[in-house]
């Protein structure tokens, strides 16, 4: 065997070190677009004189139509208003929500940066208005994206320990969710399903996972710098169960033919959402199949250059994307 000189070896080897590790590591510095701001319907909306109410929506009107838009002389309206104002529980989750985010200039930053990335892969696309607003516990939507505005609930991220929350009687696996680690990761999901809502191919559970991958692997594109747990939404202990175990659950799926079911017990046990995994751990997270679908796209994109992300967000195939991946994930040593 030819020796290779010791001085080419090493600047093969930094080349090698150099070259891209992450086809997802993008230059996006020369993507031009505004810095996001946040404009703060949460802070300004509990900050005004209730006695003079109609006045004092009219004077907000104009930077929150998308709020106020509707006849504020309207008595139903005016009441419904003062009714959400006057709340107690909306009162306790406005006050936490300004004592934690007095200003939201980190997380304007990241969503800036996160919005520069889609721009480099959809260079014509129209970035939202972002607005943050007090929910009033509305869980199952801390984020929301309607006729291109964007909308935060604050008071959905107000950490673990808020009493709040206690209170409503939030399950353990849902306060995880509630850090601002969350926040950029949940709106680049919401974002996700109405950037590219398209049709699943059928509705196997292989379907379900590839189809639930794309968003994930959609998220990893916005944000690749963001811890991979805050994207999927597991705690620590949930993360590093999925990553020691994902061929355990894989060889679960093929051994027990589930791959293509279609039967909603199948697609339950791995699609929804909950404290954990029955079949398999209480330490086990629950949403693995997301998981597995990740792993499964992110391979595909890995063997697959040449595939764009707007090609894969519109690829309908989930049979097509796993043959091509060629995932066969690897038990690891516990």
């Amino acid at each position: 065997m030819k020796k290779i000189p010791v001085f080419a070896a090493v600047v093969i080897l930094i080349l090698m070190g150099c070259g891209p590790k992450n086809r997802l590591n993008v230059d996006v510095s020369a993507v031009i677009m505004p810095g996001i701001i946040i404009h703060r319907y949460d802070l300004d909306l509990f900050r005004i004189d209730r006695s003079d109410l109609r006045q004092q929506l009219e004077k907000l009107k104009p930077e929150y139509r998308f709020f106020l838009g509707t006849d504020l002389g309207d008595p139903g309206r005016l009441n419904e208003m003062k009714s959400y104002l006057e709340n107690p529980r909306n009162i306790d989750f406005a006050a936490a929500v300004a004592k934690k985010y007095p200003d939201l200039r980190k997380i304007e930053q990241d969503l800036t940066e996160a919005f520069r990335h889609y721009r480099y892969y959809y260079p014509q696309a129209q970035i939202p208005r972002v607005y943050s607003y007090i929910s009033g516990g509305d869980y199952e939507y801390p984020v929301q994206f309607a006729d291109t505005v964007m909308l935060i609930g604050l008071d959905n991220y107000l950490g673990k320990n808020f009493t709040g929350y206690t209170s409503d009687q939030l399950p353990e696996y849902r306060l995880e969710r509630t850090s601002p680690d969350h926040i950029v990761p949940d709106c680049m999901r919401v974002f996700a399903n109405f950037t590219t809502p398209t049709p699943l191919s059928g509705n196997t559970l292989l379907d379900r996972m590839v189809e639930a991958g794309k968003r994930l692997y959609f998220i990893d594109a916005m944000i690749p710098g963001i811890d991979d747990r805050f994207k999927v939404g597991y705690s620590p202990a949930q993360y590093e169960w999925i990553r020691k175990n994902e061929a355990h659950v894989w060889a679960a799926i093929i051994e027990n033919r589930m791959l293509y079911a279609t039967g909603g017990q199948t697609i339950r046990i791995f699609m929804a959402d909950g404290p954990f995994t029955a079949e398999f751990s209480g330490v086990s997270p629950a949403r693995m199949g997301e998981w597995i679908g990740w792993q499964i796209v992110k391979k595909y994109m890995a063997n697959h250059h040449e595939v764009t992300l707007s090609q894969l967000m519109g690829e309908t195939d989930s049979q097509k994307i796993l043959t091509l991946s060629k995932y066969k994930p690897q038990k690891q040593t516990q």
